[in-house]
């Protein structure tokens, strides 16, 4: 019997891009191109839409070229329908949609957040882990109960992505933000006191993010600065993680998303996790950022299951991931 094959396009927001994935779970296409926002700002959503207008038929030629197939060969398109920016996430809607009726596909919505979790899975062996989600838009502590997966814990303001990138930008670095900042903290010899806060199983970084900016006003080493930030915030979502360890029982983490792809922080998710005697999974790198692959592979989940049409319309840009029907 031939196997399916899922084209699946990411656009929710910076990231542009189109994977191809075999219902085995090969992978045999992945092509994206990233926006870049002009020096010192965030992500623009209406310049990212229209970089990802600009990208979208080249990245899908060299998606179909790259996997060796015709679109006889795909069996269904697969999009990110949400969370996301409206303006990016709209075009890559329609993008998709106008691929499935030109070629007489079934359109299958897929979760970004799912997603990643997903790929990560994939290509972890994980079977049944509590999942840490860290990205630029989104903070949370997951496992999965009955028919969803449920939220533990999350940020009650500002996501650990968002809060590296700001900071980066004040510090005069390029984006993504994250890398740099990691690379800076890695020079740091100096702890600054920076203020924790763990509220139950959520946190906050506003209080983190004011302090820094002020002793970036005063002058203060920046490898300092970045030292103390990421060990501050990586030991409070190191807290955080260990507690819905406990509180679910199980004995697997995985941690995904693109602030994943951190050593320190994999450093103490390991260490953590190795205290307690759980396996600890961390997404391949290349898989940590936004890409189409996890969509693919999400989106054969869904279709299989007949969980890929959960709302009418083409988006739904605060889909929260515990809204979601799902399965594992």
């Amino acid at each position: 019997m031939k196997k399916m094959i899922s084209l699946g396009i990411e656009g929710t927001a910076h990231t542009f891009g189109i994977g191809i994935v075999s219902e085995d779970g090969k992978i045999l296409a992945d092509e994206r191109e990233v926006y870049i926002p002009p020096e010192g700002k965030g992500i623009i959503p209406n310049e990212a839409k229209e970089h990802h207008e600009r990208v979208a038929f080249k990245i899908l030629e060299r998606a179909i070229a790259s996997a060796g197939i015709s679109f006889e060969d795909v069996s269904l398109i697969s999009y990110s329908a949400g969370p996301g920016l409206p303006p990016p996430l709209l075009f890559t809607a329609k993008f998709a949609k106008s691929l499935s009726e030109k070629f007489s596909k079934p359109l299958v919505k897929v979760h970004h957040g799912i997603a990643h979790i997903e790929i990560g899975r994939l290509l972890t062996g994980c079977k049944d882990a509590v999942i840490v989600y860290l990205s630029g838009g989104h903070n949370a502590i997951l496992a999965f109960i009955d028919d969803s997966y449920k939220v533990f814990g999350e940020t009650q303001d500002i996501t650990i992505g968002n809060l590296l990138d700001t900071i980066a930008r004040e510090m005069g670095l390029p984006m993504p933000g994250g890398p740099k900042i990691e690379e800076l903290a890695k020079r740091g010899k100096n702890y600054i006191y920076l203020p924790y806060s763990v509220k139950g199983m959520d946190v906050s970084f506003t209080g983190i993010q004011t302090a820094v900016l002020k002793l970036i006003s005063e002058g203060v080493n920046k490898e300092d600065i970045a030292f103390s930030l990421q060990e501050t915030c990586f030991a409070m979502l190191t807290e955080v993680s260990e507690r819905a360890l406990a509180h679910t029982e199980k004995n697997e983490l995985l941690l995904v998303g693109g602030v994943a792809s951190n050593k320190r922080l994999q450093e103490m998710m390991g260490k953590m996790c190795e205290e307690r005697g759980a396996k600890f999974y961390v997404v391949p790198p290349k898989y940590s950022s936004d890409n189409g692959v996890m969509i693919a592979y999400t989106g054969l989940l869904a279709y299989k299951r007949g969980l890929h049409n959960q709302f009418k319309d083409l988006i739904k840009s605060k889909w929260r991931i515990d809204e979601v029907k799902w399965f594992i």
